[in-house]
């Protein structure tokens, strides 16, 4: 038998469903839309608020004007057919009514008080269509305007709604006649309808502009947003094996500096595994051969004591030998990378006798100083002496102690369309190099003929691939100048900072 325990841990959580991301140019669109609705919906309100208005201040104008008129009439009380004054409202508002002409949604008539059979409907005397609703006919209407407190209302009524306004009229002077009231309304069902078809054609006219502007904001976000889909595109097809592929995108706008951005990442990117494989590659060639002879010596090795020695002699030497391959080709790798270089302000003096100071160290050479530059420059005076050292110890290399080695430095004035420089060189009397060699001698694992033919045992052929990549970290460059038996000259030159400065 099995028994259920309540579980104590942490509920397990459900796995969120998979929702895929709505796309940028969809996201845009929709903004787009829902603005354009914003702004339609609130000109489709305004422009009903402004009808409405409209209509409603055309009626009151009508109505007011009716009733002035009538004022107007009854303040002279002369009937313009007999030139008689009106002696009570029945006549007055007969004649009156009689040169009125109201349309079908306009009613005008006259009341005379306790006595209904003296009130006077407009559409039995005027000249014009029936209203569409006789108010004067219905007692029960004709009871709610008059009896309505105020001098305006609405009465609704089978044909719709009828705004109206009343006079209160006394009688002519001098009669006895009962008073009376005047009164004019007006269908507004007739304005509605006319404003409502004005909001119809406007609602169908912005739906099309709502429909033409999600599709121009289709369009154009495609537009803007094509090259972020090249972009990701070219970074789909990016792999390890293939880094050179590169996004062409004209213009000259956020998304075109995008690209720009992502190129020249894809530039660094690039150029890192290039320098990873290019370690690799040379760590692997340059190791192979001391790590077959540590192996070989130590599988021959036997047991005599003096064999023993000179074998872990020979591995030492060989260990010493991968050690310094190594150094020297991470020192390339990182040479790739921004923080290689450490720029101080330096004085060029002070770094010139600093450098002429430690090479004198490398042998027993002719040493001299050249010439010395003045001024302050700006760059990293720990590469820039290292470069210098090592010029100055393969220039012992090749040279005996008859010979001379110099070194110098100086700041030249800037040429024609250039800046001013500053240059160290290493100048030597010795064998010189072969011009077949100068043309590879800053390589890597070039050691040139020289050093096979004098049967010398060099290093990795890496001391001046680091010169160079020194020079190329200040963006300047190295050249050599040198012919067979005519000694060697090798001149650093970089290009001098804004920030430099001469004596």
């Amino acid at each position: 038998m099995t028994t259920d325990r309540p579980r104590t841990g942490p509920p397990e959580e459900a796995p969120a469903a998979g929702r895929r991301p709505v796309p940028a140019r969809i996201r845009i669109m929709a903004w787009v839309v829902l603005l354009m609705a914003a702004v339609l919906v609130l000109v489709n309100v305004v422009v009903w608020r402004a009808l409405d208005t409209a209509a409603t201040d055309r009626v009151d104008r009508a109505v007011s004007q009716e009733i002035s008129e009538f004022q107007e009439f009854a303040a002279v009380g002369v009937d313009p057919r007999t030139g008689e004054r009106f002696t009570d409202l029945d006549s007055l508002f007969r004649v009156h009514l009689s040169r009125q002409y109201p349309d079908r949604y306009e009613v005008i008539f006259g009341h005379v008080d306790e006595d209904p059979g003296a009130t006077t409907p407009t559409g039995r005397i005027r000249q014009g269509q029936e209203p569409l609703f006789d108010v004067s006919a219905d007692p029960g209407a004709l009871e709610d305007i008059l009896g309505a407190p105020g001098a305006r209302g609405r009465l609704d009524t089978p044909e719709g709604a009828l705004s109206w306004e009343k006079l209160r009229v006394s009688p002519p002077e001098g009669s006895t006649a009962p008073a009376g009231w005047f009164v004019i309304g007006y269908f507004t069902d007739a304005d509605r309808v006319e404003t409502n078809r004005t909001l119809r054609t406007l609602a169908l006219v912005s739906l099309g502009g709502l429909l033409l502007a999600g599709t121009a904001a289709w369009w154009v976000a495609g537009r803007i947003l094509a090259p972020i889909r090249l972009v990701r595109q070219t970074a789909a097809q990016i792999t390890e094996e293939d880094l050179t592929r590169r996004i062409d995108v004209p213009g000259n706008d956020d998304v075109s500096a995008l690209a720009e951005q992502f190129n020249a990442m894809l530039d660094r990117l690039e150029e890192a595994f290039s320098t990873q494989r290019r370690f690799v590659d040379d760590a692997s060639h340059e190791l192979r051969t001391p790590i077959t002879i540590v192996r070989g010596h130590l599988e021959l090795m036997g047991d005599d004591p003096q064999e023993r020695a000179e074998v872990l002699r020979l591995v030492t030497d060989e260990l010493d030998r991968m050690a310094r391959i190594v150094e020297e080709l991470l020192l390339l790798a990182k040479a790739q990378r921004p923080d290689f270089l450490h720029c101080s302000e330096v004085s060029l003096a002070e770094l010139t006798s600093d450098i002429d100071a430690k090479v004198r160290a490398l042998g027993d050479r002719d040493w001299r100083l050249d010439e010395v530059g003045e001024g302050t420059v700006h760059l990293d005076p720990q590469r820039v002496t290292q470069a210098m050292v090592q010029l100055a110890s393969n220039a012992v290399k090749y040279t005996g102690p008859e010979d001379t080695i110099s070194v110098g430095s100086a700041l030249s004035e800037p040429a024609a369309g250039q800046g001013p420089v500053v240059s160290f060189w290493v100048r030597d009397s010795g064998t010189g190099i072969a011009p077949q060699d100068q043309a590879v001698i800053f390589d890597r694992f070039s050691r040139g003929g020289t050093a096979a033919a004098r049967g010398d045992r060099p290093g990795a052929g890496l001391g001046l691939a680091i010169v160079r990549a020194i020079a190329d970290a200040h963006h300047g460059d190295v050249r050599v100048r040198s012919a067979p038996g005519a000694g060697a000259a090798f001149i650093l030159t970089f290009p001098v900072d804004e920030r430099s400065t001469r004596p």
